[in-house]
């Protein structure tokens, strides 16, 4: 009897195999440990909403937006201005018509404060208050459409640490499936009944089923760091499970999607509000044609004694008029820029529109594929499992070669990997539904 059919040897060798899984996992790096920090999705859509440089930009964006709108509606307002000086010198001043020094105060001490106010400026005014409500509706869609893109971002973080556990999970049976196996060939081979080779192949299982454990955990450290990154954590998050939902119809049908998206999609209403920006704009520029009429005051005192007794005061009331008539075409170039920029808004707009449309459909097609995918994997787990189950039973009566074996211990694995990879598919493609049309669904 050989090395490899001896029971002893047998009994070495299974105590060798759990002595190197015990190597292998005590020489997993610290990185790879579970995280200390852990997170519910809601958690993690709490901390990065909070964090995120995107949608800090994107509210600023919108408060710069709203003092713009501010400043236009003080263009309907008149403008104040306070002045004050005063002047100092000595009492001696040469005279250079005379070429003699001159005596007397040179002393001079005055204030005064201005109004101005746009009396007709032919709807200027009025068009740079639309282009600035624009510009804040603008800034307020791309707010939600980042909200919604940092959303989707987050779960699909949160995701990938959810599947990178499970996929551990499943390198974990295949490592205990592997060690049963080799188990199996090793007491058939110390009968006589198996070859060498079955043990050499059993063996070869068990080390590819290590690496897809050593590659699992990397993949669950990686995860986990880009989460922690996400949330603002200085290193890994864990990601604490949390129930998934199961393939169900949506609030709305696709219909309905189609005529919401192309309502009130953050990507189409950004565009609206982008087109009507660019036109209020060009009626802006277009104003410079027409003339304007501004109405001006101001009140001055003036002393050349450093007290508010005494002195002279004078006042002023001016309205003028301004019209230009020719300023080297800069006029007509702006005009034709702004008038340019509002043909490409609408044609943006429209594609977006058009864009917001196929991005629905083929978001639904892969929703349903992803749900029917689910439904699939689920059985062939449970046809895989029986197959190994009938397959581990004739390996045991000598019915079966080591080979059958080791095809069905792979079809499992190969549909334990689809069902991980289909119900997260089916999680993301309902957030991606939900991030374009801007609401959860």
């Amino acid at each position: 009897m050989g090395i490899w059919s001896s029971p002893r040897a047998w009994g070495w060798r299974a105590v060798a195999g759990v002595a190197a899984c015990l190597c292998v996992v005590a020489a997993r790096p610290a990185a790879a440990q579970a995280p200390v920090d852990s997170v519910t999705l809601e958690q993690a859509l709490e901390r990065v909403l909070r964090n995120s440089p995107s949608m800090a930009q994107s509210a600023g964006a919108v408060k710069v937006a709203e003092w713009g709108e501010r400043t236009a509606w003080g263009g309907f307002l008149p403008t104040l201005s306070l002045t004050s000086a005063a002047s100092l010198a000595s009492t001696q001043r040469f005279n250079p018509q005379t070429n003699t020094l001159a005596e007397g105060s040179a002393d001079s001490y005055n204030a005064g404060v201005s109004a101005s106010l746009d009396v007709f400026t032919w709807g200027r005014r009025t068009a740079e208050l639309r282009r600035s409500r624009a510009e804040t509706a603008s800034a307020e869609a791309a707010l939600v459409e980042q909200r919604f893109a940092v959303i989707l971002s987050t779960k699909r973080a949160f995701y990938n640490v959810l599947r990178a556990d499970e996929l551990i999970r499943v390198a974990a049976a295949r490592l205990a499936r592997a060690e049963q196996g080799l188990a199996a060939a090793e007491r058939r081979a110390s009968v006589g009944s198996a070859t060498r080779s079955d043990v050499l192949r059993a063996r070869l299982e068990l080390t590819d089923a290590r690496q897809q454990t050593l590659q699992a955990e990397n993949g669950k450290t990686t995860a986990a760091f880009a989460l922690g990154r996400l949330v603002g954590a200085d290193g890994a998050v864990a990601a604490r499970a949390t129930e998934l939902r199961e393939p169900q119809p949506l609030a709305l049908s696709e219909a309905e999607l189609e005529a919401m998206v192309l309502a009130q999609a953050p990507l189409v209403a950004a565009g609206e509000a982008a087109s009507r920006a660019a036109e209020a704009a060009a009626r802006v520029s277009r104003a410079q044609y027409f003339p304007s009429l501004r109405l001006s005051s101001g009140y001055d005192w003036f002393n050349q004694e450093a007290s508010l007794s005494g002195g002279r005061t004078s006042w002023n009331l001016r309205l003028g008029f301004s019209y230009p008539l020719f300023n080297g075409f800069q006029r007509e170039q702006v005009v034709q820029r702004a008038e340019v920029e509002a043909d490409v808004a609408r044609a943006r707009l429209e594609d977006s529109r058009r864009a917001a449309v196929a991005e629905l459909r083929r978001l639904m097609a892969g929703l349903r594929l992803a749900a029917q995918q689910l439904e699939l994997s689920g059985e062939a787990v449970q046809v895989a499992e029986e197959d190994l189950r009938v397959q581990e039973e004739r390996y045991r009566l000598g019915a079966s070669t080591i080979l059958e074996r080791l095809t069905s211990q792979a079809n499992l694995l190969q549909a334990e990997l689809n069902l991980v990879a289909a119900r997260y598919d089916y999680q993301l493609a309902r957030a991606e539904i939900e991030a374009l049309a801007g609401r959860e669904l």
